[in-house]
């Protein structure tokens, strides 16, 4: 959600921070606005309603905006309508102090009315403002520098924020401020450039700094200093991100969305060679996960949002039948306020890409309270979970920029299945046979992604005769209703259709009565020995009008006697079964999007990384 850039060096900044905008886009936002400082005594604000593309017309590309430091932002309406009144960059009244920010301050009303008796007044309705005046009445009153200034307001705000400052008279230099929102900071050159993800400045540097919780940052061209909340000096190293600024790029793909599906195989192949040695073997030990820690756990929690989520569903089956290890699915914005009972023998698995969702990073950090030990499984080096959870499995997608995960969830699968081998052999459940079989069929997968890949035009076809479709539905049983689940979560995001996923067998329980006349219900069976049952349930929806899809491995023929339309996908390993039969839904949902004329890699009213509750 939003999108925060900055720079300051040598050369303009707007055209700088408008390239860098332009990269953070997939985020989600409805409006857009610079601030960039030039010769005169103030920053220069332009901002603008809509799409990026205002914005950069009505700056000429950046040219109009001269100066060398500045910040940019792109807006993701909490607090206030869009509105250029409640775009960012913020201002106070003698503009001393401009401000962009990310996340949301809860305590904003209290705030602003203390600021109203002390004579500040407000012309937006957003709580960016009442920090930007919180500030500068800090700054004002003790006149004892920005850092002190920023440290008074982060021990006055409640909430979430990441915050670039610019003060009116030191010119050259953003301050930074970050609690519970992402942010990070890179040099190159005797320039420093500040993002709220890396492929804003991916273009320009590798070597980043990340900015902790609760942290400052003095941005000066070239040299970056941080201090901690009680405005003490603090050390950090540099980090080399991996990607490199083609993997951020469509490379001939119309949309990001398409290129990344295709981008599979290889980040499923990636993740897997990270934890499989050259002699057929799970290694663990980049997880942090001893064979005696495996032994004792009691009871495994993996707790996600989305589509995490629906990887942790999946986990489920796999892991409980693998290892026989009881395991809970929870869904992060649920699991603090239920206030769980949880084993002290547990283990709790947070799931997330961008290793920054907020309810996410709040389990994880309940968890802790309670003195669980905690995995993150997440695609982001140095992330919030990545930080603070005791173990971390990276999975290896590299950058995905669509909003509608992918890439990132079959990584996150391939992850869940290695744990879940991998604990199995540990604790006596599997023998050596099947130890090595079901790794020699995972390391299948990617191959077998591709062989699914080829069928795109089929599935072309059949998505152009449901572009108008109100309601669509999907169904399974076991890890076919996880898959379920994906699938329509893809459909509904980026196609604005109407869909559902249910277990199967809940049909007759009220579900059925929504079936009309031509409404499609997309049968997922992929389980043998449910697929019979299967059968019975899409022959009860066919009786009452549905038109049928059925996904099923190759093989059961049979299915074509009740699906007016099926798609296959290879046999393989029933527990792996997700990571080939997601593609089909994903392509669905894909080409659905397309043919109705939607923007699919930035679908209304989402973001990326939801790092506001």
């Amino acid at each position: 959600m939003c999108g925060i850039v900055g720079f300051t060096g040598r050369r303009q900044a707007a055209p700088i921070l408008l390239d860098g905008l332009a990269k953070l886009e997939y985020r989600g936002y409805d409006s857009a606005g610079l601030a960039v400082r030039g010769s005169g005594d103030k920053p220069e604000v332009i901002k603008a309603k809509g799409r990026l593309r205002v914005l950069y017309e009505k700056t000429n590309g950046g040219l109009a905006l001269q100066g060398s430091c500045g910040i940019g932002h792109t807006r993701w309406a909490t607090h206030g309508e869009p509105s250029e009144e409640n775009a960012h960059p913020h201002c106070s009244d003698d503009y001393a102090v401009v401000a962009v920010h990310n996340g949301i301050i809860e305590n904003y009303q209290e705030l602003r009315d203390k600021l109203v008796k002390r004579g500040y007044s407000f012309y937006s309705q957003t709580d960016t403002e009442v920090a930007v005046k919180l500030i500068d009445y800090y700054y004002k009153k003790y006149n004892d520098g920005p850092v002190d200034a920023i440290a008074r307001a982060m021990m006055r705000i409640r909430g979430s924020y990441a915050l670039a400052v610019l003060f009116a008279d030191i010119p050259e230099e953003i301050y930074v401020a970050r609690k519970d929102s992402p942010m990070i900071i890179g040099v190159e050159d005797g320039e420093t450039y500040l993002a709220s993800d890396v492929p804003a400045i991916l273009k320009y540097t590798r070597n980043v700094y990340y900015i902790g919780n609760m942290e400052i940052a003095r941005l000066e061209k070239g040299n970056v200093t941080f201090y901690n909340i009680d405005r003490e000096e603090i050390q950090k190293e540099l980090t080399e991100i991996k990607w490199d600024a083609e993997a951020a790029e469509k490379a001939g793909f119309e949309h990001f969305m398409m290129k990344e599906i295709h981008e599979q195989p290889r980040a499923v192949q990636d993740t897997l060679n990270s934890a499989i040695t050259e002699d057929g073997r799970i290694d663990l030990s980049a997880v942090g996960l001893t064979d005696e820690e495996i032994k004792n756990i009691s009871q495994i929690y993996i707790v996600a949002c989305g589509s995490a989520y629906h990887v942790g569903v999946a986990a489920q089956y796999v892991i409980e039948d693998l290892a026989r290890i009881p395991v809970r699915v929870e869904l992060a914005s649920e699991f603090r306020y239920r206030k769980p009972i949880l084993d002290k023998n547990g283990l709790v698995i947070i799931v997330s890409q961008s290793g920054e969702t907020a309810d996410s990073l709040a389990a994880l950090r309940e968890a802790k309270d309670h003195g669980i030990k905690t995995l993150g499984i997440v695609n982001v080096v140095g992330s919030s979970i990545a930080r603070e959870a005791d173990n971390v499995f990276y999975t290896l997608a590299g950058p995905e920029i669509a909003v509608a995960t992918t890439k990132a969830y079959s990584t996150q699968l391939i992850a869940s299945y290695l744990l879940a081998i991998q604990f199995a052999k540990v604790r006596g459940t599997i023998d050596d046979e099947k130890y090595a079989s079901l790794i020699a069929e995972l390391q299948t997968l990617p191959e077998k992604m591709k062989r699914v890949l080829e069928d795109k035009e089929r599935i072309q076809w059949f998505a152009a005769k449901f572009a108008n479709a109100k309601d669509i539905f999907f169904i399974g049983r076991g890890i076919d209703y996880a898959i379920s689940m994906e699938g329509s979560l893809k459909m509904k995001e980026i196609s604005y259709i109407h869909s559902e996923a249910y277990a199967a067998g809940e049909l007759k329980h009220g579900t059925i009565s929504l079936v009309e006349d031509g409404v499609l219900v997309i049968g997922v069976l992929t389980q043998q020995p449910l697929i019979e049952k299967m059968i019975s349930n899409m022959v009860e929806v066919k009786s009452r009008g549905a038109y049928l899809m059925g996904l099923t491995t190759y093989g059961n023929y049979s299915v074509e006697d009740t699906a007016d339309f099926t798609v296959y996908i290879p046999k393989t390993d029933e527990h792996f079964t997700t990571s080939l039969a997601v593609i089909p839904l994903q392509l669905m949902g894909y080409y659905v999007s397309v043919a109705r004329g939607l923007d699919v890699d930035k679908p209304r009213n989402l973001a990326k990384s939801v790092t506001v509750e």
